[in-house]
């Protein structure tokens, strides 16, 4: 609630004024004025103005031309003025008269654009003329690009930074650093912030010096062409509107540009990185002519005025509109506070009218009318400051500055004061209740009062008022002249504060006492008294208190300063003393201007900080000197903490009579904070910025909340409730009541507007008495409802009752009230119980005041579990309806909310719990809702009730069974098929028989249709509905009468159609319908088919069917008895085709046997299967060489449960068979399921499958497994897979098979020697073959001994070549002593192969160049072995060269001898063979 000071600005009453523009930052007015008088030389100026009308002093901005726009500079005091000659002028405050750029434009300038950081100046003119600048920080302009195009420039929009980023600066002591060091910018925006919060904070989001600055910027031009400048200043044409644009904004949001042209057309782009556009759509806007103004109003929503007396908003988002109404004529103009969410709209009529926004979403119901602030004449433009609660207004004739103020209140213990107009307080004494107006001739910026004065002042002027209670008369005591922002009465003492003092004078401003401040403490910001104690802070954060009580006041305490105290950088805004002056309250903002959440209590004698924390809902603990959080050692948990949270204190006040309570309200942070990021961030023209969706809050009230305030408990919540919607804000607390201030509504005329009454029209001291209305509401404590009107002892009982209750002294609090008898009391303690959850107390209190059934409803509620469910029934039965609401939401108990909501007749409530929360009683309460309505008289709720309820079959014919008309209508409207049946009934037993049949066709009652058609004997019409409807029912009872009828043909066959197939076999029976019989028969129970298939069986024909008949019904063994005894081969088939193991196994074989005889031996294998024969059923497959699939091996496999022997006996036949038919993996695993490895391996060798075969023999660890797998690999290319001859010799070691394994490194070691020629490895080799052959255990020892014996020679033939090649390398001539001697062994060759021999002394000979020797050799090697191929000994090179050097033309010993040489063995046996 507030009031708007009108202030003139000092304008020539001859000009007209064409344009005003607000500062984005600084509360400074440029007006651009038009002078009409041909004698003045200048025609044009532009001047500047402060909140408060008064001109800024050495302006000089005029010419002889008239201006044609102006544009400020984002962020410093800088106004760019465009003119009518070209000229632009950039007016300073260092350069009062400003610099002129005039080398540009010769046309009249009709843009002027600012980036967001003001670097860069867009100008353009009527003539095409665009011109690109750089702002220096002196505040000159340097061209940067001129642009020459055909049409006229209309607009001018910078693109919004992207990612949003803040255009300020971040930091403030980065700002203070920056200024120091000489920039200017950074020197004009910190001059402008100060500490103590009372100017505009422009800072926020710490972290960064300078934010990006967008430099890129779209143009709209006359003939509806978009242009955009990139940051490189390089100009393209980007989209054509076709028509002139009239207003150009864009959505930051979405990244959306949108357009409005003159031709009403709403065009939205969407703006790519490069600044490219592409159209996302294109519609028409609505309206009696063409538009004259847009605004931005929220995110997404377009506000446009076109002539009419409506504002019309556009959602871009939903793609809707509304429109706001209640302007009541024309609106010329609009303009919209983002901080304030007010629009506003210039009337034709000298008006202006006001739309908020209410929290929430921004649909039509969230906007309401506020009253109309009454001007003169009809305005053409009006602009909300940024940043300001200014409204400028300007009627070509005059510019109005509309200052918004916060209406002033004071209050004492026995009188409230609250201002209703700039001019105009309203006195109210509380007990007993009056009311005094007194009006004045000053504009009122604050009021004080105590017992018997009342001070009004302003910046300029103070007024002192002595009240005459008895007369109710208000008497000028004195006035003087003196600018104190802060003023304060106590008895007859006025104080006032300066920037360095506090002074207390007389009501004539006569100095009595000056209390000086020392320079570090600041200047004062607050200053409060309460009883006979005044405390002030200052814009350093510190606290000082004074002792007023005596004629000097005395300082009792020493300055404190409390933003040391502080961990963060808050401010100190306000602070409150309480009584005694034990106790000070101190509320705090953040520096970027935001409210904090942290409401401190500075207690003097102990000199510690404690606190309570609204947006957490905590206590706050104590802080020390340095700034830390101690532990707070007597807190207590506070139960209804959760719904003060998210707030921050907004009034704080203390008793005036008890120093331990303290009432604060606390109004959402979320109403105040999310909105502030718009004013504090100056944006471009037309760019909408907004906080993301993840970012807002829920909408939460203001609520009062009780604290109290010891020492020894530290800061505990009592209490909190919602403030009523009619209260405005809390005025005081004065136990038993709170005081509040009402609404305005009487401010308003009838017409729903305000008058702003303009400066020397209200009589100095004028007072009046009738007609007035109350402005103070006062509201009862909970604590003392019904104790109005008791002693000071008894309020003081209470409230201490209250306080020993809150720190939970159960036992203080009774001896607190235990002299009180009053019952009232008892029940005040009860409801406290409520919030304390203490029951056990409740029934103490329900006790004393014989309160027998709550009582009863507390011990009954014990069964519940919740215990917020137990304390809602002491709610209910304390009538604190409310209370309980809340407490069963808490616990979840939507089922007990749900009955309480009915038994108060809120059955809204309760139905809306029910669907939400509550279905299982969804239907019970809408039957309960409809017996409410049937009750009283609400028959049609009562219908949609019992619907709802889905018991309307039967309430709704009881409730209407008197008014038969009434409830046919019913039953025909409802078209329920079941009311329509019983109608119909109803019809039928009054005999109205053709009403009957329309309704029973219309509940599609098939059933009694036919049912009355056959008792009209119209048998004919019912053959015919039931044929055609198949329902069961009607075929069922029209059978019945065919039947009776003796027409058996027509019956049996309606009782098929019934599926009463036992009375239809029964009339087949009975009259000898053979042929029809089989077919109801088959669908007939198994007792049914076996009577018919007996009844075939006497009449001795038909056997077919009686067989089928048996088997259908179960009886397989006496259908086989007839097929085999009447030889019904084709019913055999199909029964034998659906045996299973459940049949005999006698009858099983028998069907086998016959199978067999006529040469079906798969079907008789089946058969024996079933019938368990295993052996029997293999025997046929060897014989009939039936194949013996894996399906089949499985069926013949013996149960597990079988005998072991058994069970191996035939596993081993399947297994042998399986052999015999090649099957030999199935055999492998039928022989392993017999436990015979052996043979399973044998199948397993025969199918080849190396894999499997090495898996087998390493799972089945048998050494005659593992031999016989690894005979199996060695008769495998084991040459080339080292894996297996690695698995041969394993398998050898695991099976003790090692003469065989001896025998195949033996192997091994011959395969080096003839394919490798490598001794060496075969050495190895032949070693451990010996090895093996010594720990063999042969029978034969004899034989084993020989065998080592040969080994060893072998052994020694080879070490004896290996040493000589070894040898070769140091002493060449005895390695060829040594071969000599070997070749002279008499059995080399068991070893060592000769050719080897030779080959090695050939070739070295060779290389030696003695080629005769070498000649020599190879002759000696041919006689020895004269069927040898040369060259697999000696390389065919060596021969060659041999051959030559010897002089040899014929190929004696050249390789025409070898034509089948093979080739060398590319691959290796690996060199480790495991040893």
């Amino acid at each position: 609630m507030s009031v708007f000071f009108d202030h003139r600005a000092g304008t020539n009453t001859s000009s007209v004024h064409t344009d005003i523009q607000w500062h984005p930052t600084f509360a400074l007015l440029a007006v651009a004025t038009k002078i009409d008088d041909a004698d003045n030389e200048a025609q044009g100026a532009v001047s500047l103005f402060f909140d408060e009308g008064e001109p800024v002093e050495d302006i000089n901005i005029q010419k002889n031309c008239a201006p044609t726009t102006m544009s400020w500079h984002p962020t410093r005091k800088i106004l760019s003025v465009g003119w009518e000659n070209g000229d632009i002028t950039l007016w300073n405050e260092h350069e009062h008269e400003g610099s002129c750029a005039s080398d540009g434009h010769k046309a009249p300038v009709n843009i002027l654009s600012w980036s967001s950081n003001g670097t860069r100046l867009i100008s353009g003119d009527e003539r095409g003329v665009m011109i690109a600048w750089r702002c220096d920080s002196r505040g000159q302009l340097h061209q940067l690009q001129n642009y020459q195009k055909r049409s006229s420039y209309t607009h001018c929009i910078f693109r919004p930074v992207a990612g949003g980023q803040d255009p300020f600066y971040n930091n403030y002591t980065a700002l203070a650093r920056a200024a120091v060091e000489g920039d200017e910018t950074a020197l004009d925006m910190f001059g402008t912030w100060n500490k103590s919060g009372m100017g505009n904070s422009l800072l926020s989001q710490p972290g960064q010096m300078y934010a990006a600055e967008s430099l890129s910027c779209y143009i709209g031009s006359e003939d509806g062409i978009i242009f955009h400048i990139d940051e490189k200043l390089v100009l393209r044409e980007c989209a054509n509107v076709e028509t002139m644009i009239k207003s150009m904004l864009i959505y930051e949001a979405k990244n959306i540009l949108v357009v409005v042209t003159t031709t009403m057309m709403l065009i939205q782009f969407s703006c790519a990185p490069d600044g490219s556009l592409s159209e996302l759509m294109k519609v028409k806007l609505s309206g009696k002519s063409s538009i004259t103004c847009v605004v931005w109003t929220g995110p997404g929503l377009m506000a446009t005025v076109a002539g009419e007396d409506v504002v019309r908003l556009w959602d871009l988002d939903k793609d809707n509109n509304f429109s706001l109404g209640g302007a009541l004529d024309q609106i010329n103009c609009l303009t919209y506070s983002a901080s304030k969410r007010i629009l506003a709209g210039g009337l034709v009529n000298g008006k202006i009218a006001m739309w908020q926004h209410r929290a929430g979403s921004y649909a039509q119901e969230h906007w309401i009318v506020l009253p109309a602030i009454e001007l003169s004449d009809s305005f053409i433009q009006i602009q909300w400051s940024p940043a300001h609660s200014l409204l400028a207004a300007n009627n070509i004739s005059d510019v109005i500055i509309l200052n918004e103020q916060p209406i002033s209140t004071s209050i004492s213990v026995q009188s409230a004061v609250v201002q209703i107009s700039p001019y105009h307080v309203q006195l109210e004494t509380l007990d007993p209740p009056n009311i005094l107006s007194i009006r004045t001739d000053i504009h009122i910026r604050g009021v004080s009062n105590s017992e018997d004065h009342v001070v009004l002042w302003n910046s300029k002027k103070i007024v002192v008022y002595e009240i005459n209670e008895e007369k109710n008369f208000a008497r000028l005591a004195g006035t003087f002249d003196i600018d104190s922002p802060l003023t304060a009465i106590y008895q007859q003492t006025v104080f006032t504060a300066d920037t360095s003092s506090i002074t207390a004078r007389n009501f004539q401003g006569t100095i009595k006492q000056t209390m000086s401040l020392a320079e570090q403490e600041g200047i004062p910001i607050s200053i409060d008294i309460c009883g006979h104690y005044l405390v002030i802070a200052t814009d350093n954060g510190f606290v000082k208190g004074w002792d007023i009580s005596r004629r000097e006041s005395r300082q009792y305490i020493s300055p404190k300063n409390i933003s040391e105290s502080l961990p963060d950088t808050s401010l100190v805004t306000k602070v409150k003393i309480n009584c005694n002056g034990t106790k000070i309250a101190i509320q705090l903002k953040k520096v970027n201007g935001e409210p904090d959440s942290r409401l401190l209590i500075w207690y003097v004698e102990q000199d510690i900080l404690l606190g309570y924390d609204f947006s957490a809902g905590q206590t706050i603990h104590p802080i020390s000197e340095n700034g830390s959080a101690g532990v707070e050692t007597a807190a207590v948990e506070q139960s209804n903490s959760e719904d003060v949270s998210r707030r921050y204190p907004r009034e704080v006040l203390w008793d005036p009579l008890d120093p331990r309570l303290l009432v604060v309200q606390a109004s959402p942070l979320s109403v105040d904070i999310a909105d502030k990021s718009h004013i504090k961030k100056p944006t471009p023209t037309g760019v909408f910025r907004t906080k993301s969706s993840a970012e807002k809050k829920p909408e939460l009230d203001d609520r009062i909340v009780s604290l109290f305030a010891t020492a020894d408990n530290g800061v505990l919540l009592h209490d909190s409730f919602p403030m009523e919607p009619g209260f405005h804000k809390l005025l005081g607390v004065s136990v038993p009541s709170f005081y509040f201030i009402l609404q305005p509504e009487d401010v308003q005329k009838a017409d729903g507007s305000i008058s702003a009454v303009p400066n020397g029209n209200a009589s100095s001291g004028e007072t009046r008495t009738e007609g007035l209305k109350e402005r103070v509401s006062a509201v009862t404590m909970r604590n003392f409802v019904g104790l109005e009107k008791s002693n000071s002892e008894v309020r003081q009982a209470m409230l201490d009752f209250a306080y020993h209750l809150t720190i939970g002294n159960l036992d203080e609090a009774f001896k607190a009230i235990k002299l009180i008898k009053s019952e009232t009391v008892w029940e005040n303690m009860a409801k406290m119980c409520v919030k304390t959850r203490r029951l056990d107390v409740a029934a103490l209190c329900l006790g004393h005041m014989g309160h027998a059934r709550g009582a009863q409803a507390l011990r009954d509620s014990a069964n519940e579990p919740e215990l917020n469910a137990r304390v809602a029934m002491l709610a209910i039965q304390l009538g604190m309806l409310e209370e309980a609401e809340q407490l069963y939401m808490s616990c979840g108990r939507y089922d007990l909310l749900n009955k309480l909501y009915q038994a108060n007749n809120q059955w809204s409530k309760a139905i809306a719990v029910a669907e939400r929360h509550d279905r299982i009683h969804l239907r019970s309460t809408y039957y309960n809702f409809a017996r409410h309505c049937e009750l009283s008289g609400d028959i049609g709720a009562a219908i949609n009730g019992y619907e709802k309820s889905e018991t309307h079959r039967f309430e709704v014919p009881r409730m209407l069974f008197e008014n038969v008309q009434e409830l046919e209508a019913y039953v025909i409207k409802s078209k329920d098929k079941k009311l329509l049946g019983w109608w119909a009934q109803y019809l039928e037993s009054n005999g109205e028989m053709d009403s009957a049949l329309q309704f029973y066709q219309a509940a599609e009652d098939i059933m009694s249709f036919v049912r009355i058609w056959c008792y009209c004997g119209r048998f004919d019409e019912a053959i015919s509905i039931a044929s055609n409807t198949n329902d069961r029912a009607a075929c069922y009872h029209l059978a019945r009468q065919l039947e009776n009828q003796e027409r058996f043909t027509e019956a049996v066959q309606f009782y098929g159609k019934a599926q009463a197939y036992t009375n239809a076999t029964r009339l087949c029976r009975a009259n000898q319908l053979d042929s029809e019989l089989i077919s109801y028969a088959m669908y007939s129970t198994e007792d049914d088919m076996v009577i018919c298939a007996r009844y075939y069986e006497e009449t001795g024909a038909n056997w077919d069917k009686a067989i089928m008949l048996y088997h259908k019904s179960g009886q397989v063994g006496k259908a086989l008895e007839l097929a085999f005894e009447h030889q019904q081969f084709t019913a055999l088939q199909h029964i034998t085709s659906n045996l299973d193991s459940s049949v005999e196994p006698e009858t099983l074989h028998t069907c086998a046997q016959f199978f067999l005889e006529h040469q079906q031996y798969s079907k008789a294998v089946d058969l024996l299967l079933l019938a368990k024969k295993y052996l029997e059923a293999l025997d046929i497959c060897i014989d009939k060489h039936i194949s013996i699939t894996e399906d089949l091996a499985e069926q013949i496999s013996p149960e597990k449960d079988a005998e072991p022997e058994y069970k191996r006996v035939l596993f081993e036949r399947i297994g042998e068979c399986c052999m015999l038919q090649g099957a030999y993996h199935l055999a492998t695993k039928k022989f392993t399921q017999a436990g015979n490895r052996v043979k399973a391996m044998r199948a397993l060798l025969k199918s080849g499958d190396t894999e499997k075969i090495i898996f087998f023999a390493g799972v089945s660890r048998q050494k005659e497994i593992y031999v016989m797998a690894a005979n199996y690999l060695q008769r495998l290319d084991w040459r080339k897979d080292p894996e297996i001859m690695k698995n041969i010799i394993t398998f050898y070691t695991k099976g003790r098979a090692l003469e065989s394994l001896s025998g195949f490194y033996d192997a091994c070691a011959q395969v080096e020697i003839d394919e490798y020629q490598n001794y060496e490895k075969a050495l190895g080799a032949l070693s451990e073959a010996l090895k093996c052959m010594n720990k063999a255990k042969m029978q034969d020892v004899s034989s084993q001994e020989a065998k080592i014996n040969f080994l060893k020679r072998r052994i020694s033939l080879l070490k004896k070549f290996v040493q000589a090649r070894r040898t070769y390398e140091e002493d060449v001539d005895e390695a060829m002593k040594q071969c000599l001697l070997l070749l002279e062994e008499p059995d080399l060759d068991t070893g060592v192969r000769s050719g080897d021999i030779y080959g090695f002394m050939v070739e070295h000979y060779a290389t030696a160049g003695d080629y005769q020797k070498a000649y020599h050799l190879v002759q000696e090697l041919k006689q020895r072995l004269p069927n040898a191929s040369l060259a697999y000994y000696v390389n065919n090179t060596v021969l060659e060269q041999i051959k030559r050097n010897v002089g040899l033309d014929e190929p004696t010993i050249g390789a025409a001898e070898t034509p089948g040489i093979e080739e060398e063995i590319e691959e290796e046996i690996p060199e480790d063979f495991g040893f």
